[in-house]
């Protein structure tokens, strides 16, 4: 301080975050824009080090096939180089499936070797590239789209400059700086572990005295499923992510009354089958079932055949939404209802609500224990 002495109450120095969480920030608000054809405003992500951080996004702009978002770098009370540098990371569809992540502007490019990436690649750290990786998947699985293909470009408008502060040059990193973050260990997807924090969390509902648990496929059915039970308690909410069978069963262990399962149509078109693990590696959607299903809604012949060729379960549900099938939703839901019963064999009431990806519901239906 200026006086050269300490107040009692010295404040503790704020951290910053790094070029990898906000290149990551950037790309999660930029597929979701790109996805919902909204703009957003923040995003949030998991940190390395197993925080949850909320970035606010400076610019947000989208097509029909392109999304970019931009933020601000915050170096925090111990500012780096790149402190105050715009983070830009731009988002498109590929043809194919599968993940692509490169450097634009003002993102290095590695020119030798001993660096932990590879020659000729974009100067984006590995585990930047995991965050990103990871989070792009996480996006693409709560709007289940996992089947499609998405490339990330990350760009820092001023980074060449920046690029003059660092030892990048002498690295033979050139044009840019690095997109860098290597705080703490990442935390690894893992099916145990997610099952543990489940299994985990549905315990804790029962301690704090819940009979009803809302089980949600992701963080937006989630906010849903608080919408619909506002006078439930925090603990009442369970994200359970693929494992449907799984939470059903943890539920029906713990003695819980009442389950509410909410959560879009691709999943949950598998649910209503009885498959209880939804990941789309494991269970591909049955088109010929959901023909079936709109059929017994009402669909023409017509509507049907066109449905035995759709190419995903979202396409079907916008529709079924257009042809005015309502009652397709219901009948969806009634299986998944039925097929949850049969699953941990009665003992309990289970409701099913299947949401839009815009978060409207479509349809409902509540099958009380056998």
């Amino acid at each position: 301080m200026d006086n050269g002495s300490e107040t009692k109450e010295t404040k503790p120095l704020r951290h910053g975050y790094t070029t990898g969480s906000c290149a990551t920030a950037a790309a999660k608000a930029a597929l979701t824009a790109l996805i919902l054809q909204e703009k957003q405003t923040e995003a949030t992500i998991r940190l390395p080090i197993g925080q949850d951080v909320t970035f606010e996004i400076v610019r947000c702009e989208f097509t029909a096939d392109h999304a970019e978002a931009e933020l601000i770098k915050d170096g925090g009370d111990d500012p780096d180089a790149t402190h105050g540098a715009r983070i830009i990371s731009a988002v498109t569809w590929r043809t194919e499936s599968g993940f692509e992540l490169d450097g634009g502007i003002g993102v290095g490019r590695v020119t030798k070797p001993g660096l932990p990436v590879p020659v000729g690649e974009a100067a984006i750290n590995p585990v930047p590239r995991k965050m990103i990786r990871e989070t792009i998947a996480s996006v693409l699985n709560q709007f289940e789209l996992e089947h499609r293909g998405v490339r990330v470009v990350v760009s820092v408008p001023d980074g060449e400059e920046i690029a003059k502060k660092t030892l990048n040059g002498r690295l033979g990193i050139l044009g840019g700086i690095s997109i860098l973050g290597t705080r703490g260990i990442v935390v690894p997807f893992s099916t145990a572990a997610y099952k543990a924090s489940v299994a985990q969390a549905i315990r804790v509902a029962v301690k704090c005295g819940c009979t009803h648990v809302v089980l949600s496929t992701g963080g937006r059915t989630e906010k849903y499923g608080m919408e619909m039970y506002p006078e439930l308690p925090e603990e009442a909410f369970v994200e359970m992510g693929d494992f449907i069978g799984f939470a059903l069963q943890q539920c029906k262990n713990q003695g819980i009354a009442k389950v509410t399962l909410v959560g879009m149509m691709g999943k949950f078109s598998k649910v209503a089958q009885g498959v209880m693990m939804v990941h789309s590696k494991s269970a591909p959607v049955d088109f010929g079932f959901l023909a079936r299903v709109a059929g017994e809604a009402g669909a023409t012949e017509e509507q049907t055949n066109a449905i035995l060729g759709a190419n995903t379960a979202a396409l079907v549900g916008d529709w079924m939404v257009e042809w005015g099938y309502t009652a397709f939703f219901e009948l969806l839901s009634r299986y998944c209802c039925e097929a949850g019963l049969q699953e941990v064999k009665g003992g309990m009431d289970i409701e099913t609500a299947i949401i839009s990806m815009k978060g409207s519901l479509l349809g409902q239906f509540v099958k009380t224990q056998d």
